[in-house]
């Protein structure tokens, strides 16, 4: 089956998306003084560290320079690409920090 120019642009496009989901975790972690990869291991132990996140890591910028990432916002762009189990575990972070808050 051959590839159309179609159906290059919604791989490239989905990709495109993707490093952005990628990037917009990472943001979030560092605002929220969270190690982007330790969580990422967490909520997936069994895949080795995630180059793009690594990647991603360097596109961001001190949280003081950032736009606020609300919690629900990263939790909806890493369910739409199948990382609910990342959506979770950020969901009992944010659960233990108001725990600690109280």
């Amino acid at each position: 089956m051959k590839m159309t120019e179609k159906d290059q642009y919604i791989i490239d496009q989905y990709k495109q998306d993707e490093s952005m989901m990628v990037v917009i975790y990472a943001q979030w972690c560092v605002n929220n003084d969270v190690d982007a990869v330790a969580l990422y291991q967490q909520a997936y132990p069994e895949q080795p560290v995630n180059k793009e996140l690594i990647l991603a890591m360097n596109e961001t910028v001190d949280k003081k320079e950032s736009e606020e990432i609300s919690t629900s916002l990263v939790q909806h762009v890493l369910q739409l690409f199948g990382n609910d189990d990342l959506a979770f575990v950020i969901q009992e972070v944010m659960d233990e920090k108001s725990k600690k808050k109280d």
